[in-house]
This record gives C-alpha cells, sequence and structure tokens, in this order.
C-alpha cells in the first residue's frame, strides 16, 4: 500500500490505558512510518465512549498531520469495515478468584465477535495483532472465527517480553540495548515463555560477540534472566500498582512497524504467530517464534540448535498453550 493512501487502523479497548500510549505512537508515525495518513478507529464498549470523547480532543490538539479522521464506536461492523490493520488490546482482565479457564472462557466471548467481525466486513489482507490476554489462545480463537483472512495475517504480541530481554541482557553487559541482537522468546505470553540468550549476540568495538561470552554465567543466563523476564509483567504491577502501558504500547509499536516494514538484514524479532511444526510445535497453536520479516511477510528463522534444556522449556510452553487451546475450543464448540 502507497503512503499516499490512507490507512484503516482499529484499536480496541481504546478507553484503557495501553491504547492511551499507542494511539500516539501510531498517529506521530512511529508505527508505520512519518508519511502514511491514518483513518484512526476507536473500538470500545458503549460504556466507555464518553471517555473516548476527551481522547479524541487531546488527538486534535496534538495536530499531528497524519491523522486523516478519527471514529469512535462500540459498534464492530462499524469499526471493522475495510480495516487495514486491528490492534486487538482490549479483553477483559483476570479478576481476584477467577480460574484461569473461566478467564480463557470470557475472553473466547469476546474474541470470537471480533473475529467474525474482521472476516465479514475487514479488507482481505488485513494484519491483526492481539495483544489482550490470554495473547496467544485469543488470537488463535479469532484466527479460527476469521475463514476467509489468511492465517499468517494474525499474530499475537511477545514483543514486549522481547523488548524486556534485550533490555536485561544490555543491563547485565553494561552495554547499550541497541547493541544487543537475536535474543528470542519462545512460546505462549505467560510466566512459561523461554527467553532465550544462546543465538543472541552484542555489538562490542571489536565486533559481534555471542552474549555468552560477553556474560559469561550460565547460570544466570539459564535461571535469573530467564525468570525476571518471565515475571516481568507482574512485577510492573507489584512497584506501579499498575499493569504495563507504555512498554506495552512500545512493543505493539515495534511489532507493527517490523510486520510492515520489515527487519534489518540479519535480525530476528520474537512474533506470536500460527506454528507450522517448526522446531516440533504442533500446528493449531500460535506460538512465539523468531522471525524475520520482508515485503510485510514474516519467516520463521529456521535451524537453530535446541538444547537439552531448550527442548524442556519449548515442551512446557506448548504444553500449557495446547491446554489453553483445550479450553477455549469447547467454549465455542458450546456456543
Amino acid at each position: 500500500m502507497s503512503n499516499s493512501e490512507v490507512v484503516n487502523v482499529v484499536i480496541t479497548g481504546a478507553a484503557g490505558q495501553i491504547a492511551y500510549s499507542l494511539i500516539f505512537n501510531v498517529i506521530k508515525g512511529d508505527m508505520f512510518g512519518s508519511d502514511q495518513k491514518i483513518k484512526l478507529v476507536l473500538l470500545d464498549i458503549e460504556l466507555m465512549l464518553p471517555n473516548l470523547k476527551g481522547v479524541v480532543m487531546e488527538i486534535q490538539d496534538c495536530a499531528y498531520p497524519l491523522v486523516s479522521s478519527i471514529v469512535c464506536t462500540a459498534d464492530v461492523k462499524e469499526a471493522f469495515t475495510d480495516a487495514h490493520y486491528a490492534l486487538l488490546v482490549g479483553a477483559m482482565p483476570r479478576k481476584e478468584g477467577m480460574e484461569r479457564s473461566e478467564l480463557l472462557k470470557a475472553n473466547a466471548a469476546i474474541f470470537k465477535v471480533q473475529g467474525k467481525a474482521i472476516n465479514d466486513y475487514a479488507n482481505k489482507n488485513i494484519k491483526v495483532l492481539v495483544v489482550g490476554n490470554p495473547a496467544n489462545t485469543n488470537a488463535l480463537i479469532a484466527m479460527e472465527c476469521a475463514p476467509d483472512i489468511p492465517k499468517e495475517n494474525f499474530s499475537c504480541l511477545t514483543r514486549l517480553d522481547h523488548n524486556r530481554a534485550k533490555a536485561q541482557i544490555a543491563l547485565k553487559a553494561n552495554v547499550n540495548v541497541k547493541d544487543v541482537h537475536n535474543v528470542i522468546i519462545w512460546g505462549n505470553h505467560s510466566s512459561t515463555q523461554y527467553p532465550d540468550s544462546r543465538c543472541g549476540y552484542i555489538n562490542l568495538p571489536n565486533g559481534k560477540t555471542p552474549i555468552s561470552n560477553v556474560i559469561k554465567n550460565d547460570q544466570w543466563l539459564q535461571g535469573e534472566f530467564i525468570s525476571t523476564v518471565q515475571k516481568r509483567g507482574a512485577a510492573v504491577i507489584a512497584a506501579r500498582k499498575f499493569s504495563s502501558a507504555a512498554s506495552a504500547a512500545k512493543a505493539i509499536t515495534d511489532h507493527m512497524h517490523d510486520w510492515v516494514l520489515g527487519t534489518p538484514e540479519g535480525d530476528y524479532v520474537s512474533m506470536g504467530v500460527p506454528s507450522d511444526g517448526s522446531y516440533g510445535i504442533a500446528p493449531g497453536v500460535i506460538f512465539s517464534y523468531p522471525v524475520t520479516i520482508k515485503n510485510g511477510k514474516y519467516t520463521i528463522v529456521q535451524g537453530l540448535p535446541i538444547d537439552a534444556f531448550s527442548r524442556e522449556q519449548l515442551d512446557a510452553t506448548h504444553k500449557e498453550l495446547l491446554e489453553e487451546k483445550t479450553v477455549a475450543f469447547e467454549y465455542l464448540k458450546d456456543n
């Protein structure tokens, strides 16, 4: 799509905290480039539409030239008609005392409706990013409910975990985060995810150096590093009393920017995408893999070594995703 055309970008949960940061990243050009005009479609429940009026005032007051028009709606048909990009941020949050299965079923209902609306009304080349948790399984539900949209056009956000992993490596190695490359997040966006530094490297003045040759602490790389990234969301909530918002919005921006405009040569990033069987992961789940992206198409990086420790980590997160799928699909079958 040429930059002279206006792209229709839908953001769900648009009155929420993450969207409040995300909207301004999109309209100032961080996501699609500094000359891509945008029709911004803000979708939320009826109750939140008055709040969105204030957000629209702020968008107008920023005077960003890329904003072609703004629509606020609670109607999925209006929201997704001719949409080019859908950022599905809104989801049912986990409430105190709620079982994970209850959360899965509550979100299955939301993402079934949105998936069907995308199928029926959106542009057939739409790119869909699911952020609302449980993100992998919500993306799977939306994808299953949109059979007319190519499966590879659905993804879920693990870029926040990827960015967190890069930041932890940079802090430990005392380098700038821009010099850390090719860390990987495998699996589910949950505490079973596997942050993997084995194939990563750091740009030093004397050239590319494997992360393990800079940090030289396998116990940390296979222990505290992994658990810190896995539990980072909970740590932010404990410290801030709110969940990650600005960092989530930045990760959404990074994910979509790279999906549309591509990754640098030799770099790979983490994306939750439909499994094609790579690395022993059954097709039928959305799994975070290392990918490279060119011309709007991602390719799962092949042939990376999987040692015994890594195999165990991949199998654990894979098992959780299969369990989530079973619960969610039981709901879909009954409804």
